[in-house]
């Protein structure tokens, strides 16, 4: 009960100041797209240079915190998500807003931010030590097989077909070998001089959701205003407060996902939030509903990728082993006022550790209640008429991808992908696979390549990555969700077909 001591010291006024304008500037450059929650974070370091460290500490921690549940804002309304940890969201976020219900998609998002990001919060607070040494006895094998089960979950993340889902997630794993290897330092398949640092993933996010949909609205023409714009149903804060307890089993498991997998290294939040929604829908009774515009879908992966946050900061707390990527910022920035995080930091710093984990809590309540209080105003967006939305994205897309890296390159890449990825969801392919494979690409081929280094000066491949207690509950995890998702597709197959010869 020690971090109750420091409470005081997060509402002096000038440190509670601090934490509402991180707050509000995290919800606009989350609801941005291309401003991911690390930039977010680096952009503003310079401006912690002349504060105390726990004041500086508060001001990234709210735009950390507020960057995560601001990017539902975009992936819900434009079907861009705002970071990598909201493509989930797009899923059936995006879907409710189509129908009208994008008031509702935001209010559900942000209180389901709420839960996971408390709970987040508490874990890092009442079981640092312990879950530090768990995080640590991740290897390479481990975290190789963790991206093995990812990419078992791409295929059931097609709502439509197994095999077209892991088809939709290798080719986004061969997107991710595109650039230079790390291991032997050549170039593959670099067609272009702008693949030559490789697919940037933000540019990839924004051309795989943004561009498709961009090219559907353009090809659909112009037709009367009044037919085209979306009826924005009014919704209750008390009316979605229900329908986050209606839907607690969704909450719960988005928030034991995040919290497990924001504990490991180097896993990130969109893995939270893919994994979160898929076994959501694996364990949902209305799993059909998945993917149409169901709330459990935008709970589970809203509350995983929100109690990611908390987890992520404890091995860099513990151990100076960042969790996330935006947790090694939040590394350099402890380093730059002096604070070497270890096992003395609540010793040796105490007070400054302990306001910077007190804010986030109070933060995420902040995050909350603005959050609720601009959905409304925010869920309006969907009443722009469709070819001034098309224009408007458009724009959108080619800021967000030039500006992550300045680069030109990126926007080229951006438009490619996205106009290849309209031609396969033609074909009935869809994105969130690919861009899991993406992502879990170069984990699983780092991963690998270290091991077989380790496995190659001891006994071999098979038995360092096919012993141990934790690889081989990890295979069978893996096996298991092979069988279980198709599975549930001979059964779904089976049903239409029952149902077709009953017509």
């Amino acid at each position: 009960m020690e971090f109750l001591f420091y409470f005081g010291d997060v509402f002096t006024p000038f440190n509670f100041g601090l934490l509402l304008l991180g707050t509000v500037f995290g919800l606009i450059f989350g609801a941005t797209p291309g401003l991911s929650p690390t930039m977010t974070v680096a952009l503003a370091i310079p401006f912690t240079f002349k504060l105390e460290p726990a004041a500086g500490l508060i001001l990234l921690g709210a735009l950390y915190t507020s960057t995560v549940a601001g990017g539902a804002v975009s992936a819900i309304l434009l079907r861009i998500p705002g970071a990598p940890a909201n493509i989930a969201t797009t899923l059936d976020g995006n879907a409710m807003a189509a129908k009208g219900e994008g008031a509702k998609a935001l209010q559900l998002s942000f209180l389901a931010s709420l839960v996971g990001g408390l709970l987040g919060v508490f874990l890092l607070i009442a079981v640092t030590e312990p879950l530090s040494r768990w995080a640590l006895a991740f290897g390479p094998s481990e975290l190789f097989w963790i991206a093995i089960l990812g990419v078992t979950i791409i295929g059931s993340l097609d709502g439509g077909s197994l095999v077209k889902g892991l088809l939709s997630g290798c080719i986004g794993m061969w997107l991710a070998t595109i650039g230079f290897d790390d291991m032997l330092g050549a170039q593959r398949f670099v067609f272009h001089p702008s693949l030559g640092g490789g697919i940037n993933i933000i540019a990839a996010l924004i051309g795989l959701f943004a561009i498709p949909q961009v090219i559907t609205m353009f090809a659909g023409g112009r037709v009367d205003a009044a037919a085209e714009v979306i009826k924005v149903q009014k919704h209750r804060i008390s009316d979605a407060i229900r329908e986050l307890m209606r839907r607690k089993r969704a909450a719960g498991i988005g928030t034991i996902v995040g919290s497990i997998i924001g504990l490991i290294p180097g896993v990130g939040g969109q893995i939270a939030g893919l994994v979160a929604y898929d076994q959501a829908k694996k364990l949902s009774p209305e799993r059909d509903k998945f993917g149409t515009g169901h709330s459990e879908g935008v709970i589970a992966a809203e509350s995983a990728n929100n109690a990611m946050v908390g987890p992520s900061l404890v091995p860099l707390l513990t151990l100076s082993i960042p969790g996330s990527p935006t947790a090694a910022v939040l590394l350099g920035g402890l380093l730059i006022h002096g604070i070497f995080p270890g096992p003395d930091l609540f010793v040796n710093h105490a007070n400054v550790a302990w306001t910077f984990i007190n804010s986030m809590l109070v933060g995420q309540i902040l995050m909350c209640v603005i959050g609720l209080y601009i959905s409304g105003v925010a869920a309006k967006i969907a009443q722009v008429p469709k070819h001034v939305m098309a224009a408007v994205v458009l724009a959108l897309a080619v800021f967000g991808s030039y500006s992550v890296q300045t680069s030109m390159g990126d926007v080229y890449v951006m438009l490619s992908l996205g106009v290849m990825m309209y031609f396969l969801e033609r074909f009935g392919f869809s994105a969130a696979p690919l861009v899991l494979g993406l992502i879990l690409g170069p984990i699983a081929e780092e991963n690998f390549a270290q091991g077989a280094m380790i496995a190659n000066a001891t006994d071999g491949l098979g038995p360092y990555f096919l012993t141990g207690g934790m690889n081989l509950v990890l295979i069978a995890l893996v096996i298991a969700s092979i069988a279980y998702s198709a599975w549930m597709e001979l059964r779904s197959r089976r049903y239409i077909s029952k149902e077709e010869i009953i017509q």
